[in-house]
């Protein structure tokens, strides 16, 4: 890459002295986000419950030459999100950049939904994503940050898919709230954005693709094969780049390959 070329992506993407608080970064998706912001020059904060996931992402991160640190929270729990904010603030730093990203499916029909497992996805779903917008962007809120809120919605939010009733019905309500919140924040120059991934395989949605819905699922994608993690770290960054993305909010991004464009 010539050197002119190298500077100007730079001036747009590059997220060096910024900090990111990535919650769900121990998962499949959020270990990829971890990794694309670090090697964007970001700190980045690695939230979850899994301290072996988050170690291993926070390795591949320093090997590559960025920097990171794992913070064990629950995303559903203020307490656990206060904690970091606090410890952030300790080190002198602040939260920039905030994705949230924990989430949890399930297959059932609609009529054998029960009560646990409805409000165990709307907590994880979107009470988390409440959370963090409230713990983290009340800091972008007080300190005049003007910050990047992405929250990971799913092609789901907008169109019907069967058996994941639950899950389809927080990602809609992930989607609402950004835009919400995306109008209210503006004059303070926060934005905030959705980022709706396509079929992308990941711990939380194995038990859902069965060999019969994967099938469905090719029929369905023009591109006719799943997307990779990484597929997603150049809507990430320029939802997140203070210059590429200063325009950016209120949006809902989808990356699926295809899937929303077919109908027939």
């Amino acid at each position: 890459m010539s050197a002119p070329v190298d500077a100007y992506l730079r001036s747009l993407f590059s997220l060096e002295g910024l900090s990111a608080v990535v919650i769900g970064g121990t998962g499949t998706l959020g270990g990829a986000f971890c990794e694309a912001l670090a090697a964007a020059g970001a700190f980045v904060y690695v939230v979850g419950r899994n301290q072996e996931h988050g170690d291993a992402c926070v390795a591949r991160i320093q090997a590559a030459g960025g920097r990171a640190e794992c913070f064990l929270a629950d995303a559903t729990v203020r307490p656990d999100l206060e904690a970091l904010r606090n410890h952030i603030a300790q080190q002198g730093r602040q939260p920039d950049i905030l994705i949230n990203g924990a989430g949890v499916n399930s297959a059932t029909p609609f009529l054998e939904i029960g009560e646990e497992e409805w409000d165990r996805q709307l907590n994880i779903n979107l009470r988390s994503v409440r959370l963090g917008c409230q713990v983290f962007g009340g800091v972008m809120v007080e300190k005049k940050i003007s910050g990047s809120i992405i929250n990971i919605a799913s092609v789901s939010a907008g169109i019907p898919l069967s058996r994941v009733f639950t899950y389809s019905a927080t990602k809609a309500a992930v989607v609402s709230l950004t835009k919400n919140l995306a109008r209210e924040w503006a004059p303070l120059g926060i934005r905030v954005n959705a980022l709706s991934p396509g079929f992308f395989p990941a711990e939380q949605n194995k038990a859902v693709l069965t060999p019969e819905r994967i099938a469905k699922v090719m029929a369905h994608t023009p591109v006719a094969r799943f997307g990779t993690p990484t597929e997603l770290a150049g809507a990430l960054l320029l939802l997140a780049s203070t210059k590429a993305g200063s325009f950016l909010t209120g949006e809902n991004l989808v990356v699926d390959g295809g899937f929303t464009a077919m109908t027939i």
